[in-house]
């Protein structure tokens, strides 16, 4: 029987067969979090998609940015974020401070490096201007935030759903 340090996390994950024999799949060291970007101003909008994506069954590490610039330093390695993970999905609003969401998504789908991760648009725009000039950025998908509560953490399921568990990402 093995011990286990206080402390520490362990994802384990377990197969019962038919005549009940356990089987272990994978630990920790093969477990694949997915990294999230969230690019967002709003800190209600980035409590709520905290707190949507945590009720998600995709293990992940969500990873803020509250402006362009920021999220812009962060997928470059630039400064505080040298050791910044390269993310499997950017969640980028339009309408920030500094550097516009569409600014950032003209840069990350212009860079060779960052062009393959997927860009959601997440954004209370319904204009359809922004929903034109971001799939002529190359934006993967254009998401108008639902106001609702409820609605919200069915939309982020869905978001997690399809990125995570539907496409097969690079």
């Amino acid at each position: 029987m093995g011990r286990v340090s206080a402390g520490k996390r362990f994802d384990i994950l377990l197969y019962v067969s038919k005549n009940g024999g356990i089987a272990v799949i994978s630990d920790q060291k093969s477990v694949k979090y997915m990294e999230i970007l969230l690019v967002e101003d709003n800190p209600g909008d980035v409590a709520l998609t905290k707190r949507a994506l945590k009720s998600g069954k995709v293990p992940y590490n969500l990873h803020v940015a509250n402006d362009g610039a920021d999220a812009l330093a962060f997928l470059r390695k630039e400064g505080e974020y040298e050791q910044a993970p390269r993310p499997d999905l950017i969640l980028l609003d339009l309408n920030m401070p500094r550097v516009s969401g569409q600014e950032v998504l003209e840069k990350v789908k212009s860079n060779e490096k960052l062009a393959s991760i997927p860009v959601v648009v997440l954004t209370t725009s319904k204009d359809e201007e922004d929903i034109e000039e971001t799939y002529k950025l190359h934006a993967n998908s254009f998401i108008t935030k639902p106001v609702d509560w409820q609605e919200f953490m069915n939309m982020a399921r869905l978001v997690e759903e399809y990125w995570f568990s539907v496409v097969k990402l690079p």
